[in-house]
């Protein structure tokens, strides 16, 4: 009978780990959401076209083509509003002549890049990414390269101008990748504006 009882028991350990493993699987059927980073190519290796016979990751090289166009647009911003003029906030690191201009600008998009590929599913930026966290980032009393502190209304300009800089770049604003995108620049919102 003892060893009924132990085999009876082996074979109800067994089949409730293989209903629970069953169970689990259900789960895992449902499809997995691929990450924004996936969605916007991925570690699939392709030419940089900014590099000659260099090879960059689709996700990095659509995130640095949406946040150099996005830096493009602040740049330009030259409109005093009730939105604030983003320019006056990057006016620092603009101020800087000579070849460090493009450097510091050229490590900004780096930094932004890395930042947001980390963020979003990238694997390699979190080897790289080095700038500073998003409250000292956006505090010039902290980083001597940020002119002002942003209001809501900065910061909404701003995410207008990353929606902008990725529809020109293939994002379409009625997709689900452009609403997710937004969504995590929304999540940014409060350790950015200070103002």
């Amino acid at each position: 009978m003892k060893n009924f009882s132990r085999i009876t028991l082996g074979v109800l350990f067994v089949t409730s780990a293989t209903l629970i493993s069953c169970s689990n699987n259900d789960d895992d059927s449902k499809p997995v959401k691929a990450s924004i980073y996936e969605r916007l190519g991925g570690t699939k290796m392709v030419a940089d076209p900014d590099n000659s016979g260099q090879m960059i990751e689709q996700g990095r090289l659509s995130y640095r083509k949406v946040v150099n166009s996005a830096i493009g647009l602040i740049v330009a911003d030259v409109q005093s509003n009730a939105a604030g003029n983003l320019q006056a906030h990057f006016a620092p690191l603009l101020a800087e002549t000579g070849s460090t201009q493009a450097t510091n600008i050229a490590k900004l998009s780096d930094n932004l890049t890395d930042f947001f590929s980390f963020n979003t599913g990238g694997t390699n930026a979190v080897n790289t990414y080095s700038g500073l966290n998003m409250v000292a980032a956006h505090d010039p009393a902290i980083n001597a390269r940020m002119g002002t502190k942003s209001s809501n209304a900065d910061y909404t300009k701003f995410e207008g101008y990353v929606g902008a800089a990725a529809n020109a770049n293939g994002v379409a604003s009625n997709t689900e990748l452009y609403t997710d995108i937004v969504a995590v620049l929304e999540s940014l919102r409060t350790p950015i504006v200070q103002k």
